[in-house]
């Protein structure tokens, strides 16, 4: 019998929306706080570091996919390690919150932002791409990802995580020259970004926007579906392309529209009524409310048969969180979500 190859995976053929004998399941943030050989490994060095220390970021992911038995792997890194090489003071205090030193906050700092030309100073995100490709078995896809522009700039300009997104929510309004630039060299540069991850070794690619439910559906329009349409039209041909926009499920229409064969769903909606409003040529990644983790085996396994009941005998489907796992999950109730996944999530 020959052996499957990673192209031929249940992950990689949902991707494409073909038919599979089985629902592929992975979780955002797989390798995390919640896992004691992470922690093990973060007593050791900080957070940055193990992102900037490609033999430690493979191994925390390839330890994550053999104890959780994860149908794809994703690159241990982080979404705003590339506003390093753009020129922005990057640093990870000890709780792992991220702080721009020098946040965007007018036009001067908009023309300081550079344009990302080469992948060079990000050198080490490719050597764990090849040093985790190499640890895989061969039939699991590896995927690579990036922060989305808007998500990217909200980071930029808010300088920290943010409530209530007021600076980027004012920028964008006030300075609609600096911002169309803006976006467009985290455009431009997160292509550039991910590409290069294609090149070295990742078979589907994440694109994160992760703060873009802060936005109406007007504003999403007008100042953040062009450069995201733009990024995604530069992802090399034929990869395919997870696009995740949590937080407002209005948005739906447009991101879809804006590009991606797979659109990430959180759970604020329904995965069936999501599904009707992305429609069945493309796939969809979702959608367990992160939370279930924190209960219990049976509920667990109750919310998994909900969420493969809506969904049917659709081609397609990834299952996944609606967002990353919390760091308080316990690592046996992370198992039990894989596990039964596989036991209810048979084709027949």
């Amino acid at each position: 019998m020959k052996k499957r190859t990673w192209d031929d995976s249940p992950m990689m053929r949902a991707a494409r929306c073909q038919v599979t004998e089985s629902v592929p399941v992975w979780l955002m943030r797989q390798a995390g706080r919640y896992m004691p050989e992470y922690r093990e490994i973060r007593e050791r060095v900080s957070f940055i570091e193990l992102c900037k220390t490609p033999e430690l970021a493979a191994e925390v992911m390839l330890t994550a996919v053999q104890r959780l038995g994860v149908d794809a792997a994703i690159i241990f890194s982080d979404i705003l390690l590339i506003l390093e090489p753009m020129g922005l003071e990057l640093e990870f205090e000890p709780d792992g919150g991220p702080r721009i030193g020098n946040p965007i906050r007018n036009s001067s700092d908009v023309n300081l932002l550079r344009e990302l030309e080469s992948v060079e100073d990000l050198e080490f995100v490719m050597n764990t791409i090849r040093y985790t490709r190499e640890g895989l078995d061969d039939s699991l896809p590896l995927i690579g990802f990036a922060g989305a522009p808007f998500t990217l700039a909200a980071y930029a300009i808010e300088g920290n995580s943010s409530r209530n997104f007021r600076l980027v929510k004012a920028f964008m309004h006030v300075c609609p020259n600096e911002w169309q630039e803006m976006m467009r060299k985290f455009a431009l540069s997160t292509a550039r970004y991910l590409n290069s991850q294609i090149n070295a070794g990742v078979q589907l690619v994440q694109i994160f926007d992760s703060w873009v439910g802060c936005l109406s559906d007007e504003d999403y329009k007008k100042y953040v579906k062009p450069y995201s349409r733009m990024l995604i039209d530069l992802i090399i041909p034929g990869t395919p392309i997870i696009h995740f926009g949590p937080g407002n499920p209005i948005l739906l229409p447009d991101i879809r529209d804006a590009g991606g064969h797979v659109i990430g769903i959180d759970w604020r909606i329904a995965i069936d009524q999501a599904w009707n409003i992305v429609g069945a040529d493309y796939a969809v990644q979702g959608n367990l409310d992160p939370a279930i983790l924190l209960t219990n085996r049976e509920i667990i396994r109750q919310s998994v048969q909900h969420i493969l009941r809506q969904v049917g005998r659709r081609p397609g489907f990834i299952f996944n969180l609606g967002h990353g796992i919390m760091p308080q999950t316990p690592v046996e109730n992370a198992i039990t979500l894989v596990d039964a996944v596989h036991e209810f999530g048979v084709v027949r």
